[in-house]
């Protein structure tokens, strides 16, 4: 009897794990196949999906069933570009010299929280103060509840650039090495940046190609690398097996980037038909963050919302960046979601698939951009982006039907990530 109760008690925890989940889906959503079925099950075992079957499977003893009958259910959200470290607002310079690293990580424990139950399980956190990576890790480890999180870390920028952390500073203010790391010029100190934000624990590399909206200078569209620093920035981050984003608003930062290898282009938003017919020459992604640029025009017009310098970049950047969209979408340009989170307040980011879709890219359409595009963007179609068996069981579900109104995205009732369920609202 104590040789059985003791086999029992060692076999428990393999028990545990073979329990399965039943998700009963009203309506699923196949990305991939760009379908929406009818009355599916998807199966659930530990961390992953195990199956997924036509019509309500019967459950086994000791399986658990969650009915999702009433909603549309569809692989966990991917946003391809967020800044999970802050969240703007008026003044938002000031912060910069009030601010601590453990303040910036106390807070954005808040933003991850709210990211993963807006429905976005996966994110691409493109750049900050490297609290970044000290999230990621904290999220892996269980200790704080957000999305996967894949990092760049810090941004690297040229002296006076996008990304220069001291634009706007007087002499005195900031301290080597925290901003010479990643402020760079010259093939040497570029390919020493990468090499930083490897060992520092980044999952990619994020430049910036071009001038800015939000920061101190006064271009925001002139090329701020030359062709021998990107072609050093992208090689090295091969040799490190990182790819690299690129943050650029002009044509010339543009096609500048995509020569040198760049997996994506962020933002793109005076791209020109000659970087357009280079995007699908190189198979390089678009990340359009239509949101962000609408976003910080609307907050421009509120009188000394933001400097002078950036009031009029920003009112000229946002009524243009969901055309560029259309036009980039039209022409057969690769595309993956990302919304530049943190410009707007985090757990909005499901406005980007309304306005995707004002520009001309049907529903389930935009839906693979933020799954199957995305996933494939950030490297991780193994793991991500469908559901399918031995995938990641994360799987959002919304009120309504997306297909026919977009703004159900933004009514999310379901979150699981991993196969834990971090959110399921009781039904009307």
């Amino acid at each position: 009897m104590k040789k059985g109760l003791l086999l029992t008690l060692a076999l428990a925890p393999l028990l545990l794990m073979a329990q399965r989940t039943l998700l009963y889906c009203g309506k699923l959503i196949d990305p991939k196949a760009g379908q929406v079925l009818a009355e599916m099950t998807v199966i659930v075992t530990g961390n992953t999906v195990t199956g997924v079957e036509k019509g309500y499977a019967t459950a086994n003893a000791g399986d658990k069933v969650i009915d999702l009958k009433g909603r549309t259910v569809m692989p966990g959200l991917i946003d391809s570009h967020v800044h999970l470290e802050d969240q703007q607002s008026a003044n938002q310079q000031l912060k910069r010299f009030t601010t601590n690293p453990a303040d910036i990580a106390f807070q954005s424990t808040v933003y991850a929280k709210t990211t993963l139950m807006a429905g976005f399980t996966t994110v691409r956190d493109v750049g900050g103060s490297g609290v970044n990576i000290s999230l990621r890790n904290a999220i892996n480890r269980g200790i704080v509840i957000g999305p996967h999180v894949y990092t760049a870390g810090k941004l690297i920028a040229s002296t006076g650039g996008h990304a220069d952390p001291t634009n706007g500073y007087r002499d005195g203010l900031y301290t080597e090495p925290s901003f010479t790391e990643t402020v760079v010029d010259g093939k040497d100190a570029c390919i020493k940046a990468v090499r930083q934000m490897y060992k520092e624990g980044a999952d990619l590399i994020k430049i910036t190609a071009s001038g800015g909206v939000l920061s101190l200078e006064k271009d925001g569209l002139g090329a701020q690398f030359n062709d021998e620093e990107l072609k050093a920035i992208v090689e090295t981050a091969k040799d490190y097996g990182m790819r690299v984003a690129a943050h650029a608003h002009g044509a010339e930062a543009i096609r500048r980037a995509i020569r040198a290898g760049v997996t994506s282009i962020e933002h793109g938003t005076f791209m020109d038909d000659e970087a357009i017919a280079m995007f699908k020459k190189y198979g390089t992604w678009y990340v359009p963050t239509i949101i962000a640029g609408r976003s910080v025009m609307d907050s421009a017009k509120k009188p000394g919302y933001f400097p002078p310098v950036i009031t009029q970049k920003a009112l000229m950047v946002g009524p243009i960046i969901q055309g560029t969209f259309a036009r980039a979408y039209k022409a057969g340009v690769k595309i993956a979601f990302g919304t530049d989170a943190g410009v707007y307040a985090h757990g909005k980011n499901w406005l980007e698939f309304v306005y995707m879709t004002e520009a001309g890219m049907p529903p389930l359409e935009a839906i693979k951009c933020a799954t199957v595009n995305a996933a494939e963007l950030i490297g991780i179609s193994d793991k991500a982006g469908t559901l399918e068996p031995g995938k990641w069981a994360d799987v959002v579900a919304v009120e309504g039907d997306p297909v026919q109104d977009i703004h159900a995205m933004g009514q999310v009732r379901f979150v699981m990530k991993e196969g834990v369920v971090y959110r399921n609202d009781a039904g009307r």
